[in-house]
This record gives structure tokens, sequence and C-alpha cells, in this order.
């Protein structure tokens, strides 16, 4: 079944490490036959949500900036990828203030029920994801009919480019692949 894939790459930086984790993800995910999207949030202009709550009301956010875009396309995709580098032992700020800015799809219809995280680090030890893996299954939790359906980790890459040839990538693309 062709599904529709939506790829969010984190990574302030241009062709960073995770935003080529996110590349292997979304071939392989083309490979298996689905429709596939992939934005980088490295050139857009997402201001942090005011909590003001206007959006449960509404269906749309206050500010009106490239986050407003970005969620119309996640209330519609079938699965829904996130791609970030680790920091401090989490998830970049601009995914965290991505996934706050999708406040207006707490009360929406939304289609996706799968949920996958990619993400680099420096460190390569065990459990260096493990705090933005948590971050990502609160959002979740949030959504009952989605589940973080998968994750993929690069450790001991800082700068870019020194991804290429890791086994990260060959799980990514066969992740992208069997959806």
């Amino acid at each position: 079944m062709n599904k529709k894939i939506l790829i969010i790459s984190t990574s302030p930086r241009k062709n960073g490490n995770s935003e080529r984790l996110a590349d292997a993800f979304l071939n392989g995910a083309m490979d298996g036959g689905n429709t596939t999207e992939k934005i980088s949030l490295y050139d857009k202009r997402i201001g942090f949500c005011k909590g003001c709550l206007a959006c449960q009301k509404t269906g749309r956010c206050v500010i009106h900036d490239d986050a407003e875009t970005i969620v119309g396309k996640m209330l519609t995709a079938d699965v829904i990828v996130f791609a970030t580098p680790i920091y401090y032992y989490e998830m970049s700020g601009q995914m965290k203030t991505m996934l706050d800015r999708a406040n207006p799809l707490y009360s929406a219809d939304y289609d996706f029920r799968d949920v996958y995280l990619l993400s680099t680090a420096a460190d390569n030890d065990e459990g260096v994801d493990a705090r933005a893996i948590s971050g990502l299954e609160g959002w979740i939790e949030c959504f009952p009919k989605a589940r973080l359906a998968g994750t993929v980790f690069a450790g001991g890459v800082n700068d870019a480019g020194e991804i290429d040839g890791h086994l990260a990538l060959e799980k990514a693309y066969e992740m992208g692949k069997s959806i």
C-alpha cells in the first residue's frame, strides 16, 4: 500500500549528518513505492509557541510562519519521520520548537499513525538518543492513534559528512523501504 511519508529534517546545518540519514530513509521509502516529501528546517522561519491555545479552538496557530505549512503537511501524512542531531543528549531545539508548534494537530483528525526518529551524535555510547526518544514519545502520547514505529541512531559522527559509510545509513534505508 502506497503511504504518504513526510520527513522533517530538523538540523540547523545544511547537508549535515542527520539530514543524510533522513535522505537514506527517504530513498528507501521511495524505492518501497511510497509518496515522499522531505522538509528541512534549516532555512525555515519558525517562532516559538506562545501557549495561548487558540489553535485548540480554531485549528490554526496565531503565528503565521513556516510552521503553519509544515503542520498542514503533518496533518495529512500517513507517516512522519523526524531527523535530528543530538544536542546535550536531547533532540535539537529546532525539533522541539516544531513539535510545540504542531499543537493545532492535538484536536484535529490527523492521518499519521507511524512516527519514526532518526538521530545522529558525536558521542557513540549506548543510550545517547534515549532522551530524544523519550521526548518524542511524550509528544506521540498526545495522539492516541499514533505510535513510535522505529528509531535509527548514528553515533560517532560530528563533522558534516562523517556519516558516510556508517551502518545507520543502510538501516535507515531499509526501514524506509519496509513501510
